[in-house]
């Protein structure tokens, strides 16, 4: 995923997750899946209703054609920038200054599909969304738009990050010995083994904690555990 940050008018710094080429191409096929759906569903009605092509092509034109050929822009107006495939998988179209999208904005990226996606079968797209590095095809460009992700990020420092009071004092420098994927095993442990009042556990995992980092303590073992999970948050946080 490319991040990316802007610099709003205000100087506002807006961090911004550009949507992955395979979200954007997946939202594509469910829109597809669901255009398809409801022209087989309009057909079967059609059918039902004894309607012969002979007739008015207006019916099928109004009932068939336009709903698909305006199915883009009509979704990522009123749903605020999502078509149901972006909205299934959590992508928006919004302004490159992480703005919402005016009327014209979404109308260019719209108008502008047939040389991007229809013309050459999205490669275009795939390129220019590729040598970007801010998710945008040629139609974001012109609109200055791009495609986000609204999934939230999580890294195992939010896994690791524990509490700490503002004038938190840290008992034990070793733990710097430890690393992240050390800590995450022991607050893992230590966790479950609290609930689950398993003391046998949390007393080897003190044991192997002192082991690691020469830690000498007279602690109790559930005591020492839970100062070595915030010293190491403390250390980690001031480096």
């Amino acid at each position: 995923m490319d991040n990316f940050q802007i610099e709003t008018a205000q100087n506002i710094r807006i961090r911004q997750n550009a949507a992955t080429v395979s979200d954007r191409i997946l939202a594509f096929l469910i829109d597809i899946f669901i255009i398809a759906g409801y022209g087989i569903l309009v057909l079967l009605l059609l059918n039902s209703l004894g309607y012969k092509p002979s007739k008015s092509l207006i019916v099928v034109y109004v009932l068939f054609g336009l709903p698909i050929f305006l199915y883009n822009l009509l979704f990522e107006v009123l749903m605020n920038g999502q078509s149901p495939g972006k909205h299934f998988l959590h992508i928006r179209v919004t302004k490159i200054d992480g703005s919402k999208p005016t009327f014209g904005s979404y109308l260019i990226r719209w108008m502008l599909r047939l040389v991007d996606i229809s013309m050459a079968s999205g490669s275009v797209a795939l390129l220019t969304i590729l040598l970007n590095g801010k998710g945008q095809r040629l139609g974001d460009l012109a609109a200055g738009t791009t495609v986000i992700s609204e999934k939230k990020q999580i890294t195992i420092n939010d896994t690791l990050n524990v509490d700490l009071k503002e004038n938190y004092i840290p008992s034990f420098p070793q733990v710097t010995l430890l690393n992240d994927t050390d800590i995450q095993t022991i607050k893992n442990l230590y966790t479950t083994a609290l609930k689950k009042k398993n003391y046998t556990t949390i007393n080897a995992l003190k044991d192997k904690i002192i082991e690691l980092t020469y830690i000498k303590t007279n602690l109790k073992s559930v005591d020492f555990v839970d100062i070595i999970i915030k010293d190491y948050n403390y250390y980690t946080q001031e480096m």
